[in-house]
């Protein structure tokens, strides 16, 4: 006898004859549409952009050249065997001395200040939706810096001390701001007018407190706000290492939130986000990382505004590319040093100075291009 099915009625599924569908082996990983992997059960996704791949590959590569370069050259130059022996524990006095004691602590607080900086500029700048919203643009850099100087100058503290004064001030300036906007949304423009008239105000105490300061203190003061990586060993190293190590992994994890919060507060709700506590933790996020830069080198400008952007710019991405910023942050402020020392020797040039003058190009540049977007 043939089996006959009804007009509409749906066909079998393979099987039994009418029976249920047999239980499939469970898949712990599949790709969708060639760009998603996640679980089976969707708790865990993640999307797959080549460009952005590609990207984070050659800054990786960039990155280690850099590296390479800085740990092999200068006064004392070092072929790359000697380098690794160096680090592996195997090498000679001399050569143990000027890798482990002398570049490897200055070339790892550059690379982890470069990110958390270009990370906070990230955060910033897509919560705000305005390419001006980062740290020291709005204010939080000067804020850390202030709180970072009473700890100098007034308590004489430790570098520990110094690093929480610096998280406390730049947390403060963060909620004045969030004060002064208080019920009018973090709207990228007042944001930025907002923060601009904080950081002026800020300059003015951070002034005042140096000539308050005896004659040593205020030169050394000065000197850090110039914002230096000259003299940093392990223990700067060290501390923002564990800050880093603490605050990039939440960051990333909340990239997917951040992306869907550019899209609009009302998107972002129907989507199952908590728009106000995402929002709040993103912030603390992005005020801690620069404050802890800034407690460990001083003030360094324009790293956390100008990476974000050009990560963007490579990469194409429309979500924040936290990962691709916080790469181009480390390689811009490793590559800036490095520059310092090698064409400015024996002089001794902050890499404040240098970030500062090709910052201040960059900023008149987005300023010609924002302005001419405006009008189109």
């Amino acid at each position: 006898m043939s089996a006959v099915r009804e007009a509409g009625a749906p066909a079998p599924r393979p099987g039994r004859p009418g029976g249920p569908t047999p239980p499939r082996a469970p898949v712990a990983v599949r790709v969708v549409t060639g760009r998603v992997v996640r679980t089976r059960t969707g708790g865990i996704s993640l999307r797959v952009q080549g460009r952005a791949l590609a990207v984070t590959a050659a800054l990786l590569c960039a990155l280690a050249a850099v590296m390479g370069v800085t740990l092999t050259t200068g006064d004392f130059p070092l072929s790359l065997g000697e380098v690794l022996d160096a680090l592996f524990g195997s090498g000679g006095g001399a050569a143990d001395f000027i890798v482990n004691t002398l570049r490897m602590p200055r070339l790892v607080t550059a690379l982890c200040v470069g990110a958390a900086l270009a990370v906070s500029g990230a955060i910033l700048q897509s919560l705000t939706g305005n390419a001006l919203g980062s740290p020291d643009i709005i204010g939080f850099t000067n804020g850390s810096a202030t709180g970072a100087l009473l700890v100098i100058v007034v308590a004489h503290g430790s570098m520990t001390q110094i690093a929480l004064g610096a998280l406390a001030g730049g947390l403060a300036t963060a909620a004045a701001v969030s004060l002064l906007l208080l019920g009018r949304g973090l709207n990228g423009f007042r944001l930025v007018v907002v923060g601009i008239g904080v950081s002026a105000l800020l300059l003015a105490v951070n002034s005042y407190l140096i000539t308050r300061a005896s004659w040593q203190e205020a030169l050394e003061a000065q000197a850090w706000l110039l914002g230096s990586l000259g003299n940093r060993g392990w223990v700067h190293a060290n501390a923002i290492g564990l800050a880093v190590l603490v605050l990039l992994p939440l960051a990333f994890l909340l990239a997917r939130r951040l992306s869907m919060v550019e899209m609009g507060d009302g998107i972002a709700t129907a989507l199952g986000v908590n728009v106000g506590r995402t929002r709040a933790a993103l912030l603390v996020i992005s005020v801690a990382l620069a404050a802890f830069a800034t407690a460990v080198t001083g003030p360094i400008w324009f790293i956390a505004l100008a990476a974000p952007q050009l990560a963007r710019g490579l990469t194409r991405s429309s979500g924040p590319a936290l990962v691709p910023s916080a790469l181009m942050g480390a390689l811009l402020l490793a590559l800036s040093d490095l520059l310092v020392q090698r064409l400015f020797a024996p002089a001794l040039l902050p890499v404040g100075t240098a970030t500062g003058t090709i910052g201040g190009l960059y900023l008149i540049w987005l300023l010609i291009t924002e302005s001419r977007k405006s009008r189109a």
